[in-house]
């Protein structure tokens, strides 16, 4: 409906006196939004007043003018002008009806744009290190990700779903070398756990299967392990420096194929894990990208090519540094060590050209709020091999803090005494982490209620939403039980009975779904959708309410006709419902 009523406008702004406004201003789009008073007509646009300046008029007067210009259409019962200068459309109760049956028509794919008429995106959320299993803070990520990725889909773009395996560089050595030991006190072996070592008892099964695959292949005394090595922490010395100094120790034991193999088991054991876990929260990926390929594929040499070709490179104390301040960081950026090693950020940049290689348009990642540096720098990156800059868009998504009976919950990963997604969704549910993951904006820290979660009252909100999906069906058996049946053709034909107050308010909050879903896609803000589900559950619930208070505003009522006219209104109350919590990720379910 607005999208028309837009054409109106547009078309008004065509026909005023040539003199009047520039070409320009004509051809912007006006900005229709939904009133908060129903009083007030059931959309607004400031057009007049954008324009008032520039034309040299009173807001009031262009309104006027403008308004005089708006071609007739059936849809609109009344424009009017209110206050400094809004233009109000009052809308028939013939176009709500008719957007009613457009929705029923449409069924699952009410709102959505046609497929593939937007951007190719390329979304890269969670990658997650793989030295543990997934915790609530990654469930966050997860969560926004899928929902994201679902509303961009509904908004007519192409979108691949990514995860990048962090599976290069010190942090998975570490992990390797904690399995290790594990392995060897398996076999025996009196080896001291690293204090810098991953603790968690979630690397005991990997390193039983470890010792199922390759028996005592590995092994190696805890003599041999020790021997020279420097003091651990407990001991007074760095624990930095004795675990550098255990993984060159193994790598010398096991040789280099022996510790890769350390290395892929555990890789193989952890991912195996995420990825179970994501699936049972029902978040699957299009693509798995390992970052070792970056340097296999050449990705990097392409990077650092482009970098030289155009001057962007220059070597300062034995490293190859970027120019990044020339395009806009704070500083420039070492991408290759005087070891020859390539650094962390060499590696983003090749990952990010890589996804311009392959042809997508946009790169959306998701990421953790302490990356708020990094957006700059590989921006810098991008523009210096020639790519556009704002073709990356970072979402920060902020902390999620967990409470229980009013109590935070503290959170260590490397000690192993925090809370994983899997205990977390065990506890609530599948349904209730999505939802409340989403709840707030990404750029608010969330607290997630355990108890609120959990809880079959008004007061929470996924139940709620939930229950008004159910007291649909539950309507339906009702209906079956006394003997009725629904007849969707009399139903749409009897749609201009429903003229009582809460009736037009329902047929309201239904329809401003597909605006909705085009709002929450463009801010990146599944909340949007949250908040819109809750309205709209509380303006079905409303609308039971006074059916209990009033019979005459029953949904099964005597009359056949108004019958199955308030009967097509719970249909597309329930398919919006519905509609909405699958791209949440949320079940819709019949009973409750």
């Amino acid at each position: 409906m607005r999208s028309q009523l837009e054409k109106l406008v547009s078309q008004a702004l065509a026909a005023l006196p040539k003199d009047l406004l520039s070409e320009e201003l004509r051809a912007m789009p006006p900005e229709l939004e939904r009133t908060r008073d129903l009083s007030h007509g059931d959309y607004a646009t400031n057009v007049a007043m954008r324009h008032a300046k520039a034309a040299r008029q009173n807001p009031r007067q262009l309104a006027a003018m403008i308004m005089a210009l708006i071609p007739p259409d059936p849809a609109v019962a009344k424009v009017e002008i209110a206050g400094p200068g809004f233009i109000n459309f009052h809308l028939t109760p013939a176009a709500y009806h008719a957007e009613i049956e457009s929705l029923l028509d449409l069924a699952a794919n009410y709102g959505r744009k046609p497929a593939n008429s937007g951007q190719k995106i390329l979304l890269e959320f969670v990658s997650a290190n793989p030295t543990g299993p997934l915790h609530v803070g990654h469930g966050r990520h997860a969560a926004y990700g899928a929902a994201l990725a679902n509303l961009l889909i509904a908004a007519g773009h192409t979108v691949s779903r990514e995860f990048y395996i962090n599976d290069a560089g010190r942090q998975v050595d570490i992990l390797a070398a904690s399995i290790w030991i594990r392995y060897l006190e398996r076999l025996g072996e009196k080896v001291p756990f690293p204090a810098n070592g991953y603790r968690g008892e979630y690397l005991l099964p990997i390193a039983a299967a470890l010792e199922s695959s390759v028996a005592h292949a590995l092994r190696h005394s805890a003599d041999s392990v020790l021997a020279d090595l420097p003091p651990d922490e407990p001991q007074g010395g760095d624990k930095d420096t004795y675990i550098d100094a255990l993984i060159t120790r193994a790598r010398h034991l096991l040789g280099v194929d022996g510790f890769d193999q350390v290395v892929k088991h555990s890789l193989t054991g952890m991912l195996a894990d995420i990825r179970e876990d994501l699936a049972e929260m029902g978040v699957t990926f299009d693509r798995w990208y390992s970052e070792k390929t970056l340097t296999t594929s050449g990705a990097i040499d392409e990077a650092f090519n482009r970098l030289d070709v155009h001057h962007h490179t220059y070597r300062k104390d034995g490293a190859l540094w970027f120019r990044a301040q020339s395009f806009g960081d704070d500083e420039d950026r070492v991408i290759e060590r005087e070891n020859g090693v390539r650094t962390y950020f060499a590696s983003d940049i090749a990952y990010h050209l890589d996804k311009r290689l392959r042809g997508f348009d946009q790169l959306i990642d998701v990421l953790g709020a302490d990356h708020h540096g990094y957006v700059a720098r590989v921006r810098a990156g991008l523009q210096a091999m020639g790519e556009p800059p704002n073709c990356l868009e970072v979402v920060l998504l902020q902390l999620v803090n967990l409470h229980r009976g009013g109590e935070k919950i503290a959170m260590g990963k490397r000690e192993g005494n925090f809370v994983t997604l899997r205990q977390l969704r065990q506890e609530v549910g599948n349904d209730a982490c999505r939802f409340y993951y989403v709840m707030r904006s990404h750029d608010q820290q969330l607290d997630f209620d355990l108890e609120l979660a959990k809880s079959r009252t008004a007061e929470n909100p996924v139940f709620y939403i939930q229950y008004a999906h159910a007291r649909v069906a539950s309507i339906f058996r009702q209906l079956a039980d006394r003997g009725h049946q629904y007849d969707p053709v009399v139903g749409r034909q009897s749609l201009p009975l429903l003229n009582a107050a809460h009736e037009r308010r329902l047929m309201v909050a239904i329809t401003r779904y597909p605006e909705i879903l085009e709002l929450a896609a463009a801010t990146r803000a599944p909340h949007t959708v949250v908040n819109y589900l809750r309205e709209l559950a509380t303006e079905f619930h409303g609308a039971y309410a006074a059916g209990n208070e009033n019979p005459a505003h029953r949904t099964i009522v005597d009359d056949a006709a108004l019958r199955n006219g308030r009967l097509t209104l719970a249909v597309a109350t329930q398919q919006v419902l519905h509609n909405g919590l699958s791209l949440l990720g949320v079940s819709a379910p019949e009973t409750m």
